[in-house]
């Protein structure tokens, strides 16, 4: 599969002003990140909350500003010409986390479906109408017709969701970047909808940037991920690699923290004790050094990501079996 997507030595820094004083501070929000992602692969994006996910989503769309770094679609670099940002945006859409807050409860859902195609300028009145009714049975939304006419509060929420899902197809986009599309969702719903995004990915070639912190749907859906930590990607390769046999402990951690089915098993020794401690502060080294039962005196020293197995690679002192 050729490269779609490349981001190289990707940076996103903001400064942090404390109220009443003049005191600032430097939160690195995207501090160094590069991965790339091949035409119809699902690439996965997990971490807590702050870890920098949701800004490299917003990098890779210019709608924020990297401070350094390079972001390349299709073997060409996207500065912020007009041209440049009119590619970018033309082949890669999003599906926002919250489907009663991304789109606008003023607009029928046809016209939600239509902004895209209006914008861009890819199609006639009458083509875009077709295009509307296509793309809702494309995501299950039927009588296609009926639905099109509805306002957004008459639909449930993973009814919404589905036509999040509709408008980022309209324009046909080679990449979709999945920002926790199914975490504001019903159980009952969630897999539903994960299912139907990897029929759709099989079916047009897409690739996906999957954002999330839930392991367990990031292996159901995902093919590689990359396990962030404070702006930086910690340990990345194939899923199956990755999540099976983990090398750093932050991922360990993330695993262990997955819901378990099996009440029997909730009272079994965890494999991994990260402290409580939340470093948010500047540390010299491994950001993950002050929550690390593992911590070392080479720890004060910020590794690099080695190669621990084939495609598999890891930014940890310690080698953790």
């Amino acid at each position: 599969m050729a490269e779609i997507l490349k981001i190289e030595h990707l940076k996103k820094y903001f400064i942090k002003k404390k109220m009443f004083t003049s005191e600032t501070s430097t939160v690195k929000a995207v501090d160094d990140i590069s991965f790339s992602i091949k035409q119809g692969e699902v690439f996965v994006l997990a971490g807590e909350s702050g870890s920098g996910k949701s800004t490299i989503a917003k990098l890779i769309l210019k709608s924020l500003k990297p401070d350094s770094g390079k972001i390349i679609f299709e073997q060409q670099e996207i500065d912020d010409e007009k041209r440049n940002l009119q590619k970018i945006r033309m082949n890669c859409q999003m599906i926002h986390q919250d489907p009663y807050d991304s789109i606008n409860p003023r607009m029928r859902i046809k016209e939600i479906i239509s902004e895209p195609l209006e914008i861009h300028n890819v199609l006639n009145k009458d083509e875009i109408n077709n295009r509307i009714l296509e793309v809702l049975r494309e995501v299950k939304l039927e009588p296609a017709e009926e639905i099109s006419k509805k306002y957004p509060h008459m639909l449930s929420g993973g009814q919404r969701q589905r036509v999040v899902l509709a408008r980022a197809l309209a324009i046909k986009p080679k990449i979709i970047l999945a920002d926790e599309p199914v975490s504001m969702l019903d159980v009952s719903i969630r897999a539903e909808i994960l299912e139907l995004m990897r029929e759709l990915q099989k079916k047009f070639n897409i690739s996906f940037v999957y954002i999330t912190h839930d392991l367990a749907t990031a292996k159901y859906f995902g093919q590689n991920i990359g396990i962030l930590y404070l702006g930086k990607i910690v340990e990345i390769g194939p899923i199956n690699q990755v999540l099976d046999n983990p090398k750093h402990p932050y991922t360990q951690a993330l695993i262990d923290a997955i819901s378990e089915p099996n009440p029997e098993n909730l009272f079994k020794e965890r494999n991994i004790r990260i402290k409580d401690e939340q470093v948010v502060k500047k540390i010299e080294g491994c950001k993950f050094r002050g929550r690390c039962p593992y911590e070392i005196e080479k720890c004060t020293i910020e590794p690099n990501l080695e190669e621990i197995e084939k495609e598999h690679y890891s930014a940890c002192h310690v080698k953790i079996d």
